[in-house]
């Protein structure tokens, strides 16, 4: 009787946790009645807005983007970054697609044409998926990334 009670619970237990995630974890969208790849991709990744204040346009980048500091980056990128950034920039790495919000794709003209201040304060502070830095990587060292940042815009 014991036995029999125990399985119950468990089998309720489970199920109850099934329901639970499978209801909060996905939210459809009906684009069109059609069919297709690229409407079924934006149900489940999207691409969030994050924006730096005004005033960080005014950070100005103090070590410059000299080969070496260029190069320093890339390593840092190599260490922190291309698992959601990927490897080559895009914001298709392994981890950013099981977020559910896009990593910034770094060859985008949106990017490219930000300040490297608005980059600095978003490296430093984070949003959502993306952590914050400051803790992480010393001042020049945020520096660094961003000048390697800057370079995936120039490769097209």
């Amino acid at each position: 009787m014991k036995k029999i009670k125990f399985y119950r619970v468990l089998i309720l237990c489970v199920l109850g946790i099934f329901l639970v995630s499978a209801s909060t974890v996905y939210e459809a969208r009906v684009v069109s009645s059609k069919f297709d790849r690229s409407t079924a991709l934006a149900d489940t990744i999207v691409e969030e807005t994050f924006a730096a204040p005004a005033w960080a346009d005014t950070i100005k980048n103090p070590i410059g983007n000299s080969p070496e500091v260029i190069a320093k980056g890339e390593e840092i990128y190599n260490l922190y970054c291309f698992v959601c950034h990927g490897e080559t920039g895009f914001g298709d790495g392994a981890a950013g697609g099981a977020m559910g919000v896009k990593p910034a794709n770094f060859h985008d003209p949106k990017f490219s044409k930000q300040k490297d201040g608005a980059i600095f304060w978003k490296l430093t502070n984070g949003k959502g998926n993306m952590p914050p830095f400051k803790e992480i990587l010393k001042e020049d060292q945020r520096w660094q990334l961003i000048a390697y940042l800057k370079e995936f815009g120039k490769k097209q």
